[in-house]
């Protein structure tokens, strides 16, 4: 088996993606991976030959050279080409054996759509409009920060009970929603605005060896480190309230690029 190309960089989604390969690394040996990361600051991910991977010009993208250099972009339809194409044992899924099989697959995929479609969109705007915005614009940071915490709240009633969000096992739904609430600090969002459930369901994902490894890919991530910090909001609270100067250049130039090409 060739190692499976995977494009990315230390971001949500990002991880959605390297901490499933790296499950499924632990999970069957033979399966191998090769990280390249893209310098988003550098807009390499708005290249030619990116663009040829992911004509969205974003991370993540793979290319399966098992199938024929089978290109697969969006790190939610990434994770279910994984599943069908890597997990043969269902060490991830239920086999079609399981007379429950297509009900959880069905709530998988709810779940699945809930982060793709919710969590990522929601947070990931309050984390741009709390880090990158070049002004301070209220409204923006308390409307997305308010539909995060709503969210969130509907996360916490579904896990109520459950160490997973589907079935008895780690799956694709709890893969595409974690590594967004592991970074919930640095968007603003508050320890008292995430339910206990869902803070021990983001603990119990993080401290999988193989997830631990993929929130790391494609280098230590220090910001991680810090908002794991008991006493995050004392050590680190003033440096996360300061604008992301230095990234919200290269944000905002992409911006203006984009605007001018698309009036």
């Amino acid at each position: 088996m060739q190692p499976l190309i995977v494009y990315t960089q230390g971001t949500p989604n990002g991880h959605k993606v390297t901490t499933f390969t790296e499950e499924l690394k632990e999970a069957y040996p033979e399966f191998k991976v090769e990280y390249k990361p893209i310098e988003l600051g550098k807009n390499e991910q708005k290249e030619p030959w990116f663009l040829k991977i992911n004509p969205n010009g974003r991370i993540p993208a793979i290319v399966d050279p098992n199938r024929d250099n089978f290109a697969v972009f969006e790190s939610a339809a990434i994770l279910l080409y994984l599943e069908k194409h890597y997990d043969p044992e269902h060490k991830f899924s239920w086999p079609s054996s399981n007379p429950k099989s297509e009900d959880l697959r069905s709530e998988v995929l709810q779940w699945m759509f809930f982060g793709h479609g919710g969590v990522g969109p929601m947070q990931g705007q309050a984390n741009h409009f709390v880090r990158y915005a070049p002004e301070e614009i209220p409204y923006g940071i308390q409307r997305y920060q308010t539909e995060t915490k709503r969210l969130y709240t509907v996360l916490g009633d579904r896990l109520k009970g459950r160490e997973y969000l589907v079935g008895d096992k780690y799956t694709l739904a709890d893969a595409s929603i974690w590594p967004w609430v592991l970074l919930a600090r640095i968007a603003g969002i508050e320890d008292k605005a995430v339910p206990e459930d869902v803070k021990a369901w983001v603990k119990r994902c993080y401290e999988r060896p193989a997830s631990k490894k993929g929130v790391h890919i494609p280098s230590h991530n220090a910001t991680i480190d810090k908002v794991l910090d008991p006493e995050y909001w004392t050590k680190y609270g003033e440096e996360f309230k300061n604008r992301n100067t230095e990234s919200a250049k290269w944000i905002m130039a992409g911006m203006k690029k984009d605007a001018e090409t698309h009036k």
